[in-house]
């Protein structure tokens, strides 16, 4: 259901936070599941025919805007400490709820 609804990160998020993970695992294991997730689901759009050859030229492009995105990441969590680093997964939560169940009211109104 949370792939459906486009919760799926705050699920885990919510998951992981229960475990009392510390950052790097935190973020290792995230990762870990994202990369299972998006690379299931690229088979099926491949399979599917949604995935075109003149699309290809963007794998690249992504693998690399990936690493950059994973440095400046790194960089930036070495000046959180694990209670911010907390904190901010809970309210990105919390935010993400509240933007979920807005959007739910304004269909149903």
């Amino acid at each position: 259901m949370a792939g459906l609804v486009g919760t799926g990160g705050a699920v885990r998020a919510l998951v992981f936070s229960a475990f009392h993970l510390k950052t790097e695992i935190f973020i290792a294991t995230s990762a870990v599941v994202d990369l299972g997730i998006d690379a299931s689901g690229s088979v099926v759009y491949w399979h599917n025919g949604f995935v075109h050859q003149h699309d290809l030229y963007l794998i690249p492009i992504l693998l690399v805007v990936s690493i950059i995105g994973t440095y400046i990441g790194k960089k930036i969590l070495n000046h959180v400490s694990e209670q911010q680093f907390k904190n901010i997964v809970l309210i990105l939560i919390l935010l993400t709820g509240l933007f979920t169940l807005y959007k739910l009211m304004h269909q149903v109104l």
